[in-house]
């Protein structure tokens, strides 16, 4: 039996994990990529392939020995220039070489919606150097939020409050900056009323949208998350308004994570992922497709019915403390028996073959029917406390 499509999924952590699943019950073979052995989507895929998504020839070469029809980007570091090659020549990039390259790269996606399409952004200015940077500072102002342009996961992400903490912010962005351009974006802090991601899904039919996924962070990466988020209509309206245009914008088809900050009724443009996004993962347990499978299916040009709640929804992460490559997951069975009533819990471990500080390593998930998102965001942060790394050595 023939799949219904071979894909080559650059990236093999877990949103890939949770895609890969989702596009094989779907009939399509996977072949997923990573830069290590033993990557999490690499565990589902029918084949793996070990690359630096950074190394164009290699890039290349993966392509050719797969001969894909879908390339199926997962991460933000990788040669979009060889992408762009290949989708010339006809082989198709999801959602496009263009998207990949505008999102992989924040001063991109930013002058897509501040400069051509007129969305509402923050203040913002780039630096290539400390000197640069310290400039830019000053003519923001503080506070303000310095970010590398290519990253992920929030790596290098900080928030200046004085003077003396420029530097700082500096060193700890170039530190966690991703492929090999040294810039910065300087942004006016916000002060928003909360932070909002916007799953929103192009599809050969027409733009979908899931219900508002409001999360909470720290150190620039997601610690829970909660759908759906309480927001007006009219800023629900605002927020499907502006991913819409941006998304159209950057074409193809699959499933976006627009992230906005909310102040008020004013919704303010932050960023795009143009693939599932970490917050998104309380759709596993909050909706009839989960932001996985929704994506799985826009690639794939199968339609999409209704997507319809199971009620109010959160998920919270299980992070490592240490580096390790010895260590066992513990606690499962506690963190599997719902502490409140009328509470559904479920845990998702990642399988990663190596711990860190603050790597995430698992999410629990809690669906609280009757309830609220209160009441599914304690329940998902009790059990992921559950959840212990029990490291040996």
């Amino acid at each position: 039996m023939a799949a219904i499509a071979k894909i080559l999924l650059l990236g093999s952590g877990e949103l890939g994990r949770e895609f890969v699943i989702s596009a094989k019950r779907l009939g399509a073979h996977v072949v997923a990529c990573d830069a290590y052995a033993g990557a999490p989507a690499m565990q589902v895929a029918d084949e793996a392939d070990v690359f630096s998504m950074l190394d164009g020839a290699a890039l290349a070469a993966a392509i050719d020995r797969h001969k894909p029809d879908l390339i199926v980007p997962e991460v933000e570091a990788i040669r979009t220039e060889v992408l762009k090659d290949y989708e010339d020549r006809g082989l198709t990039v999801v959602p496009s070489a263009r998207a990949t390259l505008m999102t992989m790269n924040r001063d991109r996606i930013r002058e897509v919606a501040a400069a051509e399409l007129g969305l509402p952004t923050s203040k913002y200015l780039y630096a290539e150097t400390l000197e640069e940077m310290r400039a830019a500072v000053a003519r923001i102002g503080l506070p303000c939020v310095v970010k590398p342009v290519m990253s992920s996961s929030g790596k290098g992400q900080s928030v200046v409050r004085e003077d003396g903490a420029v530097d700082a912010a500096w060193t700890y962005a170039v530190e966690g900056m991703r492929g090999d351009r040294k810039r910065v974006i300087v942004e006016a802090f916000i002060p928003f009323d909360y932070e909002i991601t916007l799953l929103t899904i192009r599809t050969r039919d027409g733009v979908v949208f899931c219900d508002p996924i409001g999360h909470r962070q720290e150190r620039g990466d997601y610690q829970e998350s909660w759908q759906p988020a309480a927001m007006s209509e009219a800023a629900v309206a605002e927020a499907r308004r502006q991913a819409r245009a941006v998304v159209d914008n950057l074409g193809g088809y699959g499933l976006f994570g627009v992230e906005f900050f909310v102040m008020g009724e004013q919704v303010i443009f932050s960023e795009l992922s143009p693939r599932p996004h970490d917050t998104g993962m309380v759709t596993l347990i909050s909706q009839n497709l989960t932001e996985f499978d929704l994506h799985a299916r826009a690639i794939l040009g199968l339609p999409i019915p209704s997507i319809t709640q199971h009620g109010p929804s959160a998920s919270a992460v299980i992070l490592a403390d240490r580096e390790s490559d010895d260590f066992r997951v513990t606690g499962l069975e506690a963190a599997l028996r719902p502490s409140r009533p009328g509470v559904e819990v479920d845990v998702r471990i990642f399988n990663k073959p190596t711990t860190r500080p603050y790597r995430r390593m698992g999410v629990a998930l809690a669906l609280a029917k009757g309830g609220d998102t209160d009441t599914a965001r304690a329940a998902a942060r009790e059990a992921a406390a559950k959840v212990t790394l029990t490291y040996k050595g």
